[in-house]
């Protein structure tokens, strides 16, 4: 399949390649994300005692108080910036990211492949020792959908199956890959693996729907629009 063909769902740049540098902002931003998570894991996880935990709390919400000084030199919001860094799965801006290291592989369909390594930590625990199943339908949904942006004519989600093999291990690399499997129409139909090693730990299918480019600027918009409302 082309995907420069003729189609009212022609081709526009994928949001999620980056076309453009970090600015200092989007540097210190990832910082702070990093800084966060490692933050959330250890209050997650610390014995420390209700009196120290307690100070920290109140640390935490002195500092808070920086970030909305309306004194200082604005720098770009995380909100604003590119998917891939602001991606609630593999952003390096977002403190819920895991995060995940996206790549591009050839091989496995028309278009080559994505994938996707993380370690699961242990907020991502659902059986114990073992990552959420909603975490791994989650990542998948990531993998797929930067997936089918191979084709030059990106969807949202319409579908997405998960079948879990084996309990995926907490603190340890977890390797997903995903590809397009065809395209008919608007429909691009994808699937992915996601394994501990050589054990399979699940599998996934995937459908998404082309959106005309026009589409993604009225989500832009509004969702532009409500955060301005909500900052009143």
């Amino acid at each position: 399949m082309n995907p420069e063909s003729d189609s009212p769902f022609g081709t526009f740049p994928t949001f999620h390649q980056r076309d453009g540098e970090l600015s200092d902002s989007d540097i210190a931003r990832v910082r702070l994300a990093q800084a966060m998570r490692q933050l959330m894991r250890n209050a997650f996880t610390s014995h420390a005692s209700a009196s120290d935990i307690d100070a920290l709390a109140l640390q935490i919400e002195q500092q808070l108080a920086s970030l909305h000084d309306a004194t200082q030199v604005a720098g770009s919001a995380a909100s604003e910036s590119h998917f891939s860094d602001r991606s609630p799965i593999y952003g390096a801006m977002n403190p819920l990211s895991m995060p995940m290291t996206m790549g591009l592989v050839e091989g496995g369909g028309e278009f080559g492949s994505v994938t996707g390594d993380a370690i699961f930590t242990d907020l991502y625990e659902g059986p114990p020792g073992h990552c959420h199943g909603g975490f791994i339908a989650a990542a998948f949904d990531e993998v797929l959908g930067m997936a089918q942006s191979l084709t030059g004519r990106p969807g949202m989600t319409g579908k997405l199956q998960i079948t879990y093999r084996a309990p995926t291990p907490l603190h340890t690399p977890i390797h997903f890959v995903g590809w397009v499997e065809k395209v008919e129409g608007r429909k691009i139909f994808t699937k992915g693996t996601a394994h501990n090693g050589e054990t399979l730990c699940a599998e996934s299918e995937g459908l998404f729907l082309s959106m005309p480019a026009e589409l993604m600027e009225r989500l832009k918009k509004g969702r532009d629009l409500k955060s301005s409302t909500a900052d009143e």
